[in-house]
């Protein structure tokens, strides 16, 4: 069993940051891309931004130059640093990670797992 962990959400001001983490958990073979996705009420769930095992990382335009992500492979964890918080960044916010569990090691087939989500909310 697989999970993933997520913390750090909260409610900030217009211009202020916050920081997510989001641990992985289990029987874990490895560990390809790890991102962020978010969900604003009324809207599809977006891609934030991705990386992946070797640290290329992908950005939405929205957040590009503003939020930051990176990963430490020892603690099978991503995080999402976010400044200059919009009112538009107002989202529940999932981790994403494409993980070989142990069960599928021989074949190393990725699984799709998610986080439960956190919420961010940047009042102005």
């Amino acid at each position: 069993q697989v999970q993933l962990e997520e913390s750090g959400g909260g409610l900030v001001q217009v211009g202020g940051s916050l920081r997510l983490s989001c641990a992985a958990s289990g029987s874990i073979f490895s560990i390809n891309t790890m991102g962020w996705y978010r969900q604003a009420p009324g809207k599809q769930r977006e891609l934030v931004s991705s990386i992946s095992s070797g640290g290329s990382t992908n950005y939405a335009a929205s957040v590009k130059g503003r939020f930051t992500i990176s990963r430490d492979n020892t603690k099978n964890t991503v995080y999402l640093q976010m400044n200059s918080l919009r009112p538009e960044d107002t989202a529940v916010y999932y981790c994403n990670a494409e993980i070989v569990s142990k069960r599928a090691a021989r074949t190393m087939a990725p699984a799709d797992y998610w986080g439960q989500g956190t919420q961010v909310t940047v009042s102005s």
